[in-house]
Protein backbone atom coordinates (compact mmCIF):
# COMPACT_ATOMS: atom_id res chain seq x y z
CA UNK A 1 0.00 0.00 0.00
CA UNK A 2 1.94 3.17 -0.99
CA UNK A 3 -0.93 5.72 -0.04
CA UNK A 4 -2.07 7.42 3.48
CA UNK A 5 -3.82 4.36 4.70
CA UNK A 6 -6.26 6.25 6.57
CA UNK A 7 -7.38 8.52 3.44
CA UNK A 8 -7.50 6.15 1.01
CA UNK A 9 -9.61 3.62 3.06
CA UNK A 10 -12.14 6.16 3.88
CA UNK A 11 -12.44 7.46 0.78
CA UNK A 12 -13.02 3.50 -0.36
CA UNK A 13 -15.65 2.91 2.06
CA UNK A 14 -17.62 6.00 0.73
CA UNK A 15 -17.29 4.86 -2.48
CA UNK A 16 -18.08 1.06 -1.62
CA UNK A 17 -21.32 1.40 0.92
CA UNK A 18 -23.03 4.06 2.51
CA UNK A 19 -23.07 2.17 5.94
CA UNK A 20 -19.11 2.27 6.21
CA UNK A 21 -15.96 1.94 8.72
CA UNK A 22 -13.50 4.42 9.27
CA UNK A 23 -9.83 3.66 9.06
CA UNK A 24 -8.34 3.14 12.50
CA UNK A 25 -4.59 4.09 12.65
CA UNK A 26 -3.41 0.33 11.16
CA UNK A 27 -6.52 -1.52 9.52
CA UNK A 28 -9.74 -1.44 8.77
CA UNK A 29 -12.55 -3.14 11.29
CA UNK A 30 -13.71 -6.30 10.62
CA UNK A 31 -17.72 -5.69 12.15
CA UNK A 32 -20.19 -2.58 13.53
CA UNK A 33 -20.32 -2.62 17.02
CA UNK A 34 -23.71 -4.84 18.06
CA UNK A 35 -25.17 -3.31 21.70
CA UNK A 36 -23.09 -4.79 24.10
CA UNK A 37 -22.80 -4.97 28.01
CA UNK A 38 -20.51 -3.21 30.28
CA UNK A 39 -19.64 -6.71 32.07
CA UNK A 40 -19.13 -8.10 28.27
CA UNK A 41 -17.11 -5.44 27.15
CA UNK A 42 -14.13 -5.84 30.11
CA UNK A 43 -13.67 -9.17 28.65
CA UNK A 44 -9.59 -9.17 28.07
CA UNK A 45 -8.42 -10.31 24.74
CA UNK A 46 -4.91 -12.40 24.88
CA UNK A 47 -1.59 -10.18 23.65
CA UNK A 48 0.07 -11.35 20.60
CA UNK A 49 3.02 -13.17 22.08
CA UNK A 50 5.86 -11.57 20.46
CA UNK A 51 9.39 -12.66 21.23
CA UNK A 52 12.02 -9.99 20.03
CA UNK A 53 16.24 -10.00 20.04
CA UNK A 54 18.45 -7.23 18.98
CA UNK A 55 21.83 -8.71 17.29
CA UNK A 56 24.85 -6.76 18.28
CA UNK A 57 25.16 -4.90 15.38
CA UNK A 58 21.31 -3.48 16.17
CA UNK A 59 19.14 -5.01 14.17
CA UNK A 60 15.72 -6.30 15.81
CA UNK A 61 14.47 -9.74 15.10
CA UNK A 62 10.49 -10.35 15.67
CA UNK A 63 9.15 -13.54 15.99
CA UNK A 64 5.53 -14.41 16.26
CA UNK A 65 4.48 -18.02 16.40
CA UNK A 66 1.52 -19.77 14.70
CA UNK A 67 1.59 -23.22 13.67
CA UNK A 68 -1.95 -23.63 12.52
CA UNK A 69 -0.84 -23.41 8.74
CA UNK A 70 2.54 -24.70 7.50
CA UNK A 71 3.12 -21.33 6.40
CA UNK A 72 6.19 -18.17 7.03
CA UNK A 73 5.84 -14.44 6.33
CA UNK A 74 9.29 -12.91 6.09
CA UNK A 75 9.30 -9.24 6.38
CA UNK A 76 11.56 -6.09 6.65
CA UNK A 77 11.39 -3.43 7.97
CA UNK A 78 13.45 0.28 7.86
CA UNK A 79 12.60 3.41 8.80
CA UNK A 80 12.44 5.08 5.67
CA UNK A 81 9.62 6.69 3.90
CA UNK A 82 8.95 9.97 2.89
CA UNK A 83 9.11 11.46 6.15
CA UNK A 84 12.66 11.43 5.88
CA UNK A 85 12.55 12.95 2.81
CA UNK A 86 13.47 16.64 1.71
CA UNK A 87 11.86 17.57 -1.39
CA UNK A 88 15.58 16.99 -3.84
CA UNK A 89 14.83 13.00 -2.55
CA UNK A 90 11.26 12.91 -2.42
CA UNK A 91 10.08 9.58 -3.73
CA UNK A 92 13.45 7.93 -3.43
CA UNK A 93 12.57 5.93 -0.47
CA UNK A 94 9.42 4.38 -3.31
CA UNK A 95 11.66 3.85 -6.04
CA UNK A 96 14.10 2.47 -3.90
CA UNK A 97 11.51 -0.07 -2.92
CA UNK A 98 10.91 -1.27 -6.75
CA UNK A 99 14.97 -1.46 -7.04
CA UNK A 100 14.46 -3.98 -4.07
CA UNK A 101 13.98 -7.10 -5.38
CA UNK A 102 16.24 -6.38 -8.67
CA UNK A 103 19.51 -7.69 -9.77
CA UNK A 104 22.11 -8.33 -6.57
CA UNK A 105 24.70 -10.19 -5.51
CA UNK A 106 23.17 -13.78 -5.64
CA UNK A 107 21.50 -13.18 -9.18
CA UNK A 108 24.39 -11.88 -11.01
CA UNK A 109 26.54 -14.97 -9.57
CA UNK A 110 23.45 -17.44 -10.40
CA UNK A 111 23.49 -19.17 -6.92
CA UNK A 112 21.59 -22.27 -6.76
CA UNK A 113 18.79 -20.99 -4.67
CA UNK A 114 18.17 -18.46 -7.10
CA UNK A 115 17.60 -20.48 -10.11
CA UNK A 116 14.89 -21.85 -8.11
CA UNK A 117 12.95 -19.54 -6.19
CA UNK A 118 10.26 -18.91 -8.66
CA UNK A 119 9.04 -22.63 -8.21
CA UNK A 120 8.94 -22.40 -4.59
CA UNK A 121 5.55 -20.80 -4.33
CA UNK A 122 7.02 -17.24 -2.61
CA UNK A 123 4.71 -14.70 -3.08
CA UNK A 124 6.77 -11.38 -2.26
CA UNK A 125 6.06 -7.68 -2.41
CA UNK A 126 7.03 -4.23 -0.84
CA UNK A 127 5.10 -1.15 0.75
CA UNK A 128 6.56 2.21 1.33
CA UNK A 129 5.20 4.45 4.17
CA UNK A 130 5.29 7.74 5.00
CA UNK A 131 7.24 6.52 8.19
CA UNK A 132 8.07 2.35 7.33
CA UNK A 133 9.59 0.90 3.96
CA UNK A 134 9.04 -2.96 4.15
CA UNK A 135 9.73 -5.77 2.05
CA UNK A 136 8.10 -9.43 2.76
CA UNK A 137 7.72 -13.05 1.61
CA UNK A 138 5.69 -15.41 2.25
CA UNK A 139 5.59 -19.01 1.67
CA UNK A 140 5.34 -23.00 3.04
CA UNK A 141 7.51 -23.03 5.88
CA UNK A 142 10.52 -25.66 4.25
CA UNK A 143 11.05 -22.83 1.65
CA UNK A 144 12.18 -20.67 5.38
CA UNK A 145 15.99 -20.45 4.79
CA UNK A 146 15.33 -19.77 0.92
CA UNK A 147 13.48 -16.66 1.93
CA UNK A 148 15.67 -15.59 4.43
CA UNK A 149 18.59 -16.05 1.90
CA UNK A 150 17.19 -13.87 -0.17
CA UNK A 151 16.25 -10.90 2.05
CA UNK A 152 19.89 -11.57 2.83
CA UNK A 153 21.11 -11.03 -0.28
CA UNK A 154 18.61 -8.06 -1.95
CA UNK A 155 19.39 -5.61 1.51
CA UNK A 156 23.24 -6.07 1.53
CA UNK A 157 24.17 -6.71 -1.69
CA UNK A 158 22.29 -4.52 -4.31
CA UNK A 159 23.69 -4.06 -8.01
CA UNK A 160 21.45 -1.20 -8.94
CA UNK A 161 21.20 -1.87 -12.73
CA UNK A 162 21.43 0.98 -15.11
CA UNK A 163 18.77 -0.61 -17.46
CA UNK A 164 16.54 -1.94 -14.24
CA UNK A 165 17.01 1.33 -12.67
CA UNK A 166 15.25 3.08 -15.88
CA UNK A 167 12.76 0.92 -16.06
CA UNK A 168 11.81 1.41 -12.64
CA UNK A 169 11.78 4.98 -12.95
CA UNK A 170 8.87 4.60 -15.59
CA UNK A 171 6.87 2.29 -13.23
CA UNK A 172 6.96 4.30 -10.78
CA UNK A 173 6.01 7.71 -12.75
CA UNK A 174 3.26 5.51 -14.01
CA UNK A 175 1.72 4.75 -11.05
CA UNK A 176 2.03 8.82 -9.94
CA UNK A 177 -0.20 9.48 -13.60
CA UNK A 178 -2.15 7.01 -12.23
CA UNK A 179 -2.68 8.62 -8.57
CA UNK A 180 -3.20 11.80 -9.99
CA UNK A 181 -5.62 11.16 -12.64
CA UNK A 182 -7.87 9.46 -10.06
CA UNK A 183 -9.92 12.36 -8.13
CA UNK A 184 -9.35 10.78 -4.56
CA UNK A 185 -6.20 10.56 -4.43
CA UNK A 186 -5.70 14.18 -5.73
CA UNK A 187 -7.73 14.99 -3.11
CA UNK A 188 -5.84 12.99 -0.16
CA UNK A 189 -2.62 14.66 -1.72
CA UNK A 190 -4.11 18.39 -1.83
CA UNK A 191 -5.03 17.17 1.99
CA UNK A 192 -1.75 16.78 3.01
CA UNK A 193 0.28 19.15 1.25
CA UNK A 194 -2.36 21.79 3.23
CA UNK A 195 -2.10 20.33 6.72
CA UNK A 196 1.65 19.65 6.44
CA UNK A 197 2.58 23.23 4.38
CA UNK A 198 6.24 23.89 5.08
CA UNK A 199 7.48 20.36 4.31
CA UNK A 200 4.60 18.27 1.95
CA UNK A 201 7.06 16.05 0.61
CA UNK A 202 7.74 14.41 4.39
CA UNK A 203 4.13 13.76 3.90
CA UNK A 204 3.84 11.87 0.53
CA UNK A 205 5.22 8.53 0.18
CA UNK A 206 4.95 8.35 -3.54
CA UNK A 207 7.36 11.13 -4.31
CA UNK A 208 6.92 13.24 -7.80
CA UNK A 209 7.82 12.95 -11.11
CA UNK A 210 11.28 15.32 -11.42
CA UNK A 211 13.17 13.75 -8.57
CA UNK A 212 11.79 10.39 -9.63
CA UNK A 213 13.17 10.98 -13.30
CA UNK A 214 16.11 12.30 -12.16
CA UNK A 215 16.95 9.48 -9.63
CA UNK A 216 20.77 7.90 -10.20
CA UNK A 217 22.53 4.86 -9.00
CA UNK A 218 24.39 7.27 -6.80
CA UNK A 219 21.40 8.07 -4.99
CA UNK A 220 20.16 4.89 -4.57
CA UNK A 221 23.23 3.97 -2.75
CA UNK A 222 23.14 7.73 -0.68
CA UNK A 223 19.36 6.12 0.49
CA UNK A 224 21.14 2.64 1.26
CA UNK A 225 24.11 3.85 2.78
CA UNK A 226 21.61 5.97 5.22
CA UNK A 227 18.77 4.02 5.80
CA UNK A 228 19.28 0.70 5.01
CA UNK A 229 21.66 -0.39 7.66
CA UNK A 230 21.09 -3.17 10.61
CA UNK A 231 20.29 -0.34 13.68
CA UNK A 232 17.64 1.04 11.52
CA UNK A 233 16.27 -1.79 10.54
CA UNK A 234 14.20 -5.52 11.77
CA UNK A 235 13.44 -9.12 10.53
CA UNK A 236 9.64 -9.95 11.29
CA UNK A 237 8.84 -13.32 10.85
CA UNK A 238 5.77 -14.79 11.35
CA UNK A 239 3.83 -18.23 11.05
CA UNK A 240 4.73 -21.81 11.56
CA UNK A 241 8.38 -21.64 12.72
CA UNK A 242 10.10 -21.75 15.81
CA UNK A 243 11.58 -18.42 17.59
CA UNK A 244 15.29 -20.22 18.45
CA UNK A 245 15.29 -21.19 15.27
CA UNK A 246 14.66 -18.30 13.71
CA UNK A 247 16.95 -16.23 16.04
CA UNK A 248 19.98 -18.42 14.78
CA UNK A 249 19.46 -18.09 11.57
CA UNK A 250 19.08 -14.11 11.45
CA UNK A 251 22.37 -14.13 13.23
CA UNK A 252 23.77 -16.23 10.94
CA UNK A 253 23.11 -14.39 8.12
CA UNK A 254 22.62 -10.95 9.37
CA UNK A 255 24.92 -11.02 12.31
CA UNK A 256 28.08 -9.61 10.45
CA UNK A 257 25.99 -6.94 8.60
CA UNK A 258 27.92 -3.83 9.39
CA UNK A 259 26.12 -1.25 11.87
CA UNK A 260 26.21 2.27 10.76
CA UNK A 261 28.40 4.48 12.89
CA UNK A 262 25.90 7.31 13.53
CA UNK A 263 21.92 7.01 14.21
CA UNK A 264 20.56 8.45 11.01
CA UNK A 265 17.94 9.78 12.16
CA UNK A 266 20.37 11.68 14.81
CA UNK A 267 22.32 12.50 11.67
CA UNK A 268 19.32 13.32 9.81
CA UNK A 269 16.52 14.17 11.91
CA UNK A 270 12.61 14.78 11.10
CA UNK A 271 11.13 17.90 10.32
CA UNK A 272 8.99 19.35 13.17
CA UNK A 273 5.73 20.19 11.41
CA UNK A 274 4.54 23.62 12.11
CA UNK A 275 0.92 24.12 13.28
CA UNK A 276 -1.61 25.71 11.00
CA UNK A 277 -1.84 29.20 11.66
CA UNK A 278 -5.27 29.96 10.36
CA UNK A 279 -8.31 27.62 8.63
CA UNK A 280 -8.62 27.02 5.37
CA UNK A 281 -11.02 26.22 2.90
CA UNK A 282 -10.62 25.11 -1.02
CA UNK A 283 -13.41 23.61 -3.52
CA UNK A 284 -11.49 21.08 -6.11
CA UNK A 285 -13.15 20.84 -8.73
CA UNK A 286 -13.29 17.69 -10.49
CA UNK A 287 -15.99 15.46 -12.60
CA UNK A 288 -17.57 13.56 -9.96
CA UNK A 289 -21.29 13.22 -9.35
CA UNK A 290 -21.41 13.60 -5.72
CA UNK A 291 -19.81 15.73 -3.21
CA UNK A 292 -16.57 14.37 -1.13
CA UNK A 293 -16.06 16.62 2.42
CA UNK A 294 -12.84 15.96 4.21
CA UNK A 295 -11.54 18.14 7.42
CA UNK A 296 -8.63 17.18 8.47
CA UNK A 297 -6.29 18.29 11.68
CA UNK A 298 -2.84 18.28 13.23
CA UNK A 299 -3.29 15.24 15.85
CA UNK A 300 -1.06 13.46 18.11
CA UNK A 301 2.71 12.35 17.79
CA UNK A 302 3.65 9.38 19.52
CA UNK A 303 6.73 10.16 21.77
CA UNK A 304 5.25 13.63 22.49
CA UNK A 305 1.65 12.55 23.23
CA UNK A 306 1.15 8.78 23.37
CA UNK A 307 -2.49 9.00 25.61
CA UNK A 308 -3.66 11.06 22.75
CA UNK A 309 -3.39 8.49 20.64
CA UNK A 310 -4.95 5.98 22.28
CA UNK A 311 -8.14 7.90 22.86
CA UNK A 312 -7.92 9.15 19.27
CA UNK A 313 -8.31 5.50 18.66
CA UNK A 314 -10.91 4.87 21.23
CA UNK A 315 -12.65 8.30 20.20
CA UNK A 316 -12.97 7.12 16.61
CA UNK A 317 -13.97 3.37 16.77
CA UNK A 318 -16.98 5.18 18.96
CA UNK A 319 -18.33 7.93 16.50
CA UNK A 320 -17.87 5.31 13.03
CA UNK A 321 -20.72 2.62 15.00
CA UNK A 322 -24.03 3.02 13.45
CA UNK A 323 -25.47 3.46 16.84
CA UNK A 324 -23.86 6.55 17.80
CA UNK A 325 -25.00 10.07 18.00
CA UNK A 326 -22.17 11.18 15.04
CA UNK A 327 -24.00 8.84 12.61
CA UNK A 328 -27.55 8.97 13.76
CA UNK A 329 -27.06 13.49 13.22
CA UNK A 330 -25.37 12.86 9.84
CA UNK A 331 -26.50 9.62 7.71
CA UNK A 332 -30.01 8.74 9.10
CA UNK A 333 -31.34 12.00 8.61
CA UNK A 334 -30.16 11.79 4.77
CA UNK A 335 -27.79 14.66 5.16
CA UNK A 336 -25.23 12.34 4.01
CA UNK A 337 -24.64 8.53 2.37
CA UNK A 338 -21.51 8.28 4.47
CA UNK A 339 -19.27 10.02 7.32
CA UNK A 340 -16.54 9.07 9.51
CA UNK A 341 -13.42 10.13 12.24
CA UNK A 342 -10.37 8.53 11.83
CA UNK A 343 -6.77 9.05 12.84
CA UNK A 344 -3.54 7.97 11.68
CA UNK A 345 -1.38 6.80 14.08
CA UNK A 346 2.60 8.55 13.17
CA UNK A 347 5.38 9.74 15.20
CA UNK A 348 5.86 12.53 13.02
CA UNK A 349 2.49 14.17 13.35
CA UNK A 350 -0.50 12.19 12.88
CA UNK A 351 -3.26 13.73 11.25
CA UNK A 352 -7.09 13.64 11.73
CA UNK A 353 -9.73 13.43 9.28
CA UNK A 354 -13.36 13.55 8.95
CA UNK A 355 -14.60 12.79 5.26
CA UNK A 356 -18.65 12.69 3.95
CA UNK A 357 -20.12 11.92 1.01
CA UNK A 358 -23.02 13.62 0.33
CA UNK A 359 -24.94 15.40 -2.58
CA UNK A 360 -24.86 18.56 -4.22
CA UNK A 361 -28.26 19.54 -3.02
CA UNK A 362 -27.15 18.66 0.81
CA UNK A 363 -24.23 19.55 0.57
CA UNK A 364 -24.18 22.84 2.26
CA UNK A 365 -26.13 21.22 4.90
CA UNK A 366 -24.27 18.75 5.41
CA UNK A 367 -21.11 20.58 6.01
CA UNK A 368 -22.81 22.45 9.00
CA UNK A 369 -23.90 19.44 10.56
CA UNK A 370 -20.77 18.09 10.60
CA UNK A 371 -19.81 21.15 12.06
CA UNK A 372 -22.09 21.35 14.93
CA UNK A 373 -21.79 17.60 15.52
CA UNK A 374 -18.00 18.49 16.46
CA UNK A 375 -19.16 21.14 18.84
CA UNK A 376 -20.67 18.90 21.12
CA UNK A 377 -17.87 16.08 20.89
CA UNK A 378 -17.41 16.89 24.60
CA UNK A 379 -20.60 16.94 25.31
CA UNK A 380 -21.36 14.83 28.67
CA UNK A 381 -24.05 12.69 26.79
CA UNK A 382 -22.55 12.35 23.30
CA UNK A 383 -21.23 8.60 24.19
CA UNK A 384 -22.60 6.80 26.95
CA UNK A 385 -20.30 4.80 29.23
CA UNK A 386 -21.58 1.13 27.61
CA UNK A 387 -20.38 2.85 23.91
CA UNK A 388 -16.79 3.81 25.64
CA UNK A 389 -16.44 0.04 26.88
CA UNK A 390 -17.74 -1.45 24.30
CA UNK A 391 -14.97 0.15 22.14
CA UNK A 392 -12.28 -0.45 23.95
CA UNK A 393 -13.13 -4.28 24.24
CA UNK A 394 -14.23 -4.42 20.44
CA UNK A 395 -10.98 -2.95 19.68
CA UNK A 396 -9.19 -5.65 21.47
CA UNK A 397 -11.22 -7.94 19.63
CA UNK A 398 -10.21 -6.69 16.18
CA UNK A 399 -6.58 -6.74 16.90
CA UNK A 400 -7.24 -10.67 17.94
CA UNK A 401 -9.12 -11.22 14.36
CA UNK A 402 -6.11 -9.81 12.74
CA UNK A 403 -3.98 -12.33 13.63
CA UNK A 404 -5.99 -14.81 11.88
CA UNK A 405 -4.07 -13.63 8.93
CA UNK A 406 -0.56 -13.68 10.34
CA UNK A 407 0.79 -13.10 6.92
CA UNK A 408 -1.11 -10.13 7.32
CA UNK A 409 -0.38 -9.19 10.38
CA UNK A 410 3.31 -9.38 9.89
CA UNK A 411 2.63 -6.13 7.96
CA UNK A 412 1.09 -4.94 11.41
CA UNK A 413 3.88 -5.36 13.66
CA UNK A 414 6.37 -3.60 10.96
CA UNK A 415 4.18 -0.68 11.02
CA UNK A 416 3.99 -0.12 15.23
CA UNK A 417 7.95 -1.77 14.96
CA UNK A 418 8.80 1.87 12.30
CA UNK A 419 5.97 4.34 13.50
CA UNK A 420 5.79 3.82 17.35
CA UNK A 421 7.97 1.41 18.87
CA UNK A 422 7.52 -2.42 19.31
CA UNK A 423 6.94 -1.38 23.18
CA UNK A 424 4.21 0.56 22.15
CA UNK A 425 2.68 -1.77 20.48
CA UNK A 426 3.26 -4.57 23.57
CA UNK A 427 1.19 -1.86 25.45
CA UNK A 428 -1.74 -0.69 23.22
CA UNK A 429 -4.32 -2.71 24.32
CA UNK A 430 -3.68 -2.39 28.01
CA UNK A 431 -3.60 1.27 27.46
CA UNK A 432 -6.61 1.38 25.60
CA UNK A 433 -8.24 -0.05 28.13
CA UNK A 434 -7.17 2.65 30.74
CA UNK A 435 -8.43 5.38 28.38
CA UNK A 436 -11.03 7.32 30.00
CA UNK A 437 -14.01 10.02 28.84
CA UNK A 438 -11.11 12.37 30.38
CA UNK A 439 -8.37 11.02 28.17
CA UNK A 440 -10.86 11.63 25.24
CA UNK A 441 -12.25 15.12 26.35
CA UNK A 442 -8.13 15.89 26.48
CA UNK A 443 -8.33 14.80 22.84
CA UNK A 444 -10.49 16.41 21.64
CA UNK A 445 -10.00 19.93 23.15
CA UNK A 446 -5.88 19.60 21.92
CA UNK A 447 -6.20 18.82 18.65
CA UNK A 448 -9.77 19.89 17.55
CA UNK A 449 -12.10 21.90 19.17
CA UNK A 450 -11.00 25.68 17.59
CA UNK A 451 -7.96 24.43 16.09
CA UNK A 452 -6.99 25.58 12.87
CA UNK A 453 -8.02 23.03 10.21
CA UNK A 454 -8.40 22.27 6.55
CA UNK A 455 -11.58 21.98 4.77
CA UNK A 456 -12.23 20.73 1.41
CA UNK A 457 -15.11 19.78 -1.08
CA UNK A 458 -14.42 17.45 -4.06
CA UNK A 459 -17.47 18.40 -6.57
CA UNK A 460 -18.04 19.49 -9.63
CA UNK A 461 -18.04 22.99 -11.76
CA UNK A 462 -22.47 21.94 -11.81
CA UNK A 463 -22.58 20.64 -7.90
CA UNK A 464 -20.68 23.87 -6.59
CA UNK A 465 -23.10 26.10 -8.19
CA UNK A 466 -26.11 24.53 -7.12
CA UNK A 467 -24.33 23.48 -3.79
CA UNK A 468 -24.10 27.22 -3.00
CA UNK A 469 -21.16 25.99 -0.76
CA UNK A 470 -19.09 29.16 0.68
CA UNK A 471 -15.65 29.43 2.62
CA UNK A 472 -17.44 30.19 5.95
CA UNK A 473 -18.80 26.88 5.16
CA UNK A 474 -16.08 25.26 4.30
CA UNK A 475 -14.25 25.72 7.77
CA UNK A 476 -17.45 25.69 9.68
CA UNK A 477 -16.19 29.14 11.84
CA UNK A 478 -17.47 32.30 10.48
CA UNK A 479 -15.46 34.35 12.52
CA UNK A 480 -11.90 32.92 12.06
CA UNK A 481 -9.78 34.36 9.04
CA UNK A 482 -9.71 32.21 6.72
CA UNK A 483 -8.02 31.64 3.17
CA UNK A 484 -10.39 29.57 -0.06
CA UNK A 485 -9.15 28.51 -3.20
CA UNK A 486 -10.88 26.65 -6.24
CA UNK A 487 -9.58 24.72 -8.49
Amino acid sequence: MKRNLLILFLINSLLASSAISASQSRTPPRATAPQTSAATATARMPDAKIQSRVLANGLEVLVLEDHSVPLVSVELAVKNGSYTEPPELNGLSHLYEHMFFKANRAIKDREDYVQSIDQLGIVYNGQTHEELVNYYFTTTTPNFGVAMRFMRDAVRYPLFDERQLEQEREVVIGELDRHESNPFGYLSLEMNTRLFYKYPSRKNPGGNRQTVRAATTEMMRLIQGRYYVPNNSAVVVTGAVKSDEVFQLVSDLFGDWPRREKDPFAEFPPVEHPPLEKSEGMVIRQPIQNVIIMIGWHGPSIGKDNPGTYAADVFSFILRQPNSRFQRALVDTGLVTGVNLGYYTQRNVGPINIIAQTTPDKARAAVRAIYNEIEHFNDRDYYTDEQLETAKALLEAEDLFDREKVSEYTHTLSFWWASTGIDYFRGYLGNLRKTSRADIGRYVTTYVHGKPHVGLALMSEESLKQSQLTQEDLIGNRKQNATTANK
